[in-house]
């Protein structure tokens, strides 16, 4: 196989049908979906009407990350797509990212436009997570204009960034193409992490192994943005800072992770006050009251 598309399924039937017909259908490309124990009939409408997709019905959700890992193992491609069962992937945009990885041979994971609904930019990954770009982001230094483009930022807001071909410390797990190569150098996801932050882990060991990710900007993808994960803005917020700690104390010196941990904790003040108080978001203020427990 050239190309195996892993799509991790929890209860986004409608929309996984719609990301299913939206990959091209090729001799030498798999599409393999990973069920986390739907309830709302995504696994019988893929065996139903997709005979060709294979299938693994898990019997709970067992995260994305391990679901992700069962497709791994299942697949046989040059290159594995992670791909959110809430995207639409636009003509030629995988062709795209199977040539680039193809011409690009130091390029260990690539990844696409991210396209909202409405057809504008989605920003996705930035730069690897040091002490320095997460004070930048907990302490709302990195959305001053003009500023934030030249602090290497956690998270690259910039539209225009993802406009051009880039090199970038990490992407998100909506639409991730690896290089079989380099699940063999460097093995699966990290299963510690149930969900968010997966993607920055990988990267990290990914970027540390000696490969270099990037963004194809030509292959375009519609992702509709927290569906697959059948979360809320809240869930997002408590994996990231749930991902952020984890990361900080498998992979950075053992005295990061209390200063890591108080960044955290004075950035979910900070949005409390900011978001709950002044601006009057109830729900906000009580997310990042959590937040602020798990950091």
């Amino acid at each position: 196989m050239l190309l195996s598309t892993i799509i991790v399924s929890f209860n986004t039937k409608d929309l996984l049908k719609k990301t299913i017909d939206s990959i091209p259908k090729k001799a030498d490309w798999e599409i393999i979906v990973v069920d986390n124990a739907s309830r709302d009939g995504s696994p019988e409408m893929v065996s139903s009407e997709y005979p060709s997709v294979r299938l693994i019905k898990n019997k709970e959700n067992v995260g994305f990350a391990k679901a992700n890992n069962q497709g791994i193992k299942m697949s046989s491609g040059r290159y594995t797509l992670l791909l959110n069962s809430d995207t639409i992937v636009k003509a030629k945009a995988l062709e795209i990212l199977v040539k680039f990885m193809d011409e690009n041979t130091d390029v260990g994971i690539a990844s696409g436009q991210l396209l909202n609904p409405d057809g504008t930019i989605q920003p996705q990954g930035g730069y690897l997570p040091r002490l320095t770009n997460i004070t930048f982001w907990m302490l709302f230094i990195d959305d001053i204009p003009l500023v934030g483009k030249y602090l290497w930022p956690y998270h690259i807001n910039d539209r225009a960034f993802y406009t051009k071909t880039r090199k970038i410390g990490w992407v998100g797990g909506t639409a991730m193409m690896v290089r079989r190569k380099v699940v063999e150098a460097i093995g699966d996801l990290d299963e510690e992490i149930f969900m968010y932050a997966e993607d920055v882990e990988y990267c990290l060991r990914v970027k540390k192994a000696g490969w270099r990710i990037s963004i194809a900007p030509d292959a375009e993808i519609i992702h509709y943005g927290q569906q697959s994960s059948g979360g809320t803005p809240k869930t997002a917020w408590l994996g990231e800072f749930s991902g952020l700690k984890y990361i900080f104390k498998k992979h950075k010196p053992a005295w990061e992770y209390p200063l890591v941990r108080v960044l955290l904790k004075t950035g979910a003040i900070l949005r409390m006050f900011v978001f709950g108080i002044l601006l009057g978001r109830r729900a906000a203020y009580e997310a990042y009251k959590e937040a602020f427990s798990v950091a």
